[in-house]
């Protein structure tokens, strides 16, 4: 399966070996391998995470200058991941999205993307000056949740910008809800474009023939994992993959050492080398065991009145081509209370904390470190909450038509650096529009920084308002201001 020994770790090697040699530092960080420490921080921590808190010299290499123990290690990750180049992140996916994105389009590029991507995809557009063409992603209501976008509105998007650069799609899903990707990259591929694809959530699928295909496998020129979310590794750090002749190598290398500090954390990508030997040896039978349990718990809960926890029932739906069953979404909506409500309860009264909270749902994310006993206390606790709420209250109702996507005038970077001002919505309309707006769910935006303030769409945040739905993405925390470009004035 593999051509290299994925029971390797160099750079976590390299780091045990100076402490091994009980080096003497004189280098960064000052706490010199904790002796300088605060002692109620140390106590709590332990002694071993500071003496592998180094700086960059020979023996622990350099990332953005990799010559040993990180290339090594950085060409291990390629290998178990089927990459022609892996490159490590230490300023999480948000980074490793920002220098995808900069490394396929610049100044004036077209991108298309769907409109329900995370900010720092939006954060990498305007650091290339690229302009977003918007696909609109599929929409349950019943759930209040965005799948993937499907073939067809890629095809369009396509056919009416066949000068598009790039292509940019989310697989799977926040919620484990994986579209036809395979699909998608062969007709990107038509084009001569690369599919660039954030798979945050996927750094999990290629070691599992249960679980949706992954994005190098479907044939992706280059894809983003939070290698923190799902497997060992540490907060912050992230895997980088290309596997393409559309995209630029060097130039992905280029964009990250421009982006990512100039003293990485050791400690953090050591976690990233040890978790890639984790799950390129055993992650096969980790992950039989995780989905075992998901499964279990996603039937135990779909017992219980008033929850519901979606399957492979919902396969098929528009947007819907494959699912993680890690991934744990638990609809409380029938019991007529919401998502932040739920996740409220069961971390104050049941001390428990789910992953994210919307208007219908709590979230949770599967991984090797869970427990029978765990998912049995949070079973437990859903049921007492089910005999609490259950027929006492209202169901919620479905979540409104989200308005068509409005007249952009500006690009994201030209909005981003123009002078603004903040007025009150109603005093906005036919102005352009310096911040998001954005409903939860489903997480679409609503407007989008260089965009056309519509009376839809200031009627559209009253409605939410009124159901008692979230809207956010302003500076005003209460959405009763937005800030507009003052040229539109």
């Amino acid at each position: 399966m593999y051509k290299l020994e994925q029971n390797k770790t160099p750079l976590f090697d390299a780091l045990i070996s100076y402490v091994n040699n009980e080096t003497i530092p004189f280098h960064v960080p000052g706490h010199k391998k904790g002796l300088g420490v605060d002692e109620d921080f140390k106590n709590f921590i332990g002694e071993n995470p500071f003496k592998i808190d180094v700086t960059v010299f020979k023996s622990v290499d350099s990332l953005h200058h990799p010559k040993g123990a990180i290339k090594e290690a950085q060409i291990l990750a390629a290998d178990a991941y089927g990459a022609d180049a892996t490159f490590f992140s230490v300023h999480g996916t948000s980074g490793a999205i920002q220098a995808m994105i900069m490394s396929v389009v610049s100044d004036g590029d077209k991108i298309i993307i769907p409109r329900n991507v995370h900010k720092s995809i939006t954060t990498g557009i305007i650091l290339a000056g690229a302009i977003p063409v918007y696909m609109t992603p599929e929409f349950d209501k019943n759930l209040g949740i965005a799948h993937g976008v499907t073939k067809a509105t890629v095809e369009e998007a396509l056919k009416n910008n066949p000068d598009a650069k790039a292509v940019l799609i989310i697989n799977p899903t926040y919620y484990g809800v994986a579209t036809e990707i395979k699909a998608i990259a062969n007709l990107v591929h038509s084009y001569n474009i690369p599919l660039i694809v954030d798979e945050a959530h996927g750094p999990h699928l290629a070691f599992s023939e249960k679980l949706p295909i992954s994005a190098l496998e479907a044939g992706a020129d280059i894809c983003a994992q939070s290698t923190h979310k799902i497997i060992g590794a540490m907060t912050q750090v992230s895997l980088l993959h290309v596997k393409s002749k559309l995209v630029d190598t060097n130039k992905v290398k280029q964009m990250l050492s421009l982006l990512q500090t100039t003293s990485p954390s050791y400690i953090l990508m050591a976690s990233l080398d040890t978790s890639r030997r984790q799950i390129a040896l055993h992650g096969k039978e980790l992950l039989k065991d995780t989905i075992e349990l998901y499964t279990y718990a996603r039937e135990e809960i779909n017992k219980i009145p008033g929850f519901y926890s979606f399957g492979n029932e919902i396969l098929g739906k528009p947007g819907v081509f494959a699912l993680d069953p890690t991934k744990l979404t638990i609809s409380c909506r029938e019991l007529g209370i919401t998502g932040d409500e739920l996740e409220k309860i069961l971390a104050t009264k049941y001390h428990i904390q789910m992953e994210l909270s919307d208007f219908y749902n709590v979230l949770a994310v599967g991984s090797f470190g869970d427990t029978k006993e765990n998912i049995d206390l949070l079973i437990s606790a859903l049921k007492k909450i089910s005999e609490e709420f259950y027929g006492k209250k209202t169901p919620l109702q479905d979540f409104l038509d989200i308005p068509d996507i409005p007249e952009s005038k500006l690009t994201p970077r030209q909005a981003f650096y123009s002078s603004k001002v903040s007025v009150r919505l109603e005093d906005s309309i036919g102005k352009i529009s310096g911040e998001f707006l954005m409903a939860y769910p489903p997480g679409i935006p609503i407007l989008c920084p260089g965009e056309i303030i519509t009376s839809k769409i200031i009627s559209y945040v009253n409605q939410l308002k009124s159901a008692g739905l979230y809207v956010q993405g302003t500076e005003d925390p209460e959405v009763e201001f937005i800030k507009i470009v003052t040229d539109s004035l």
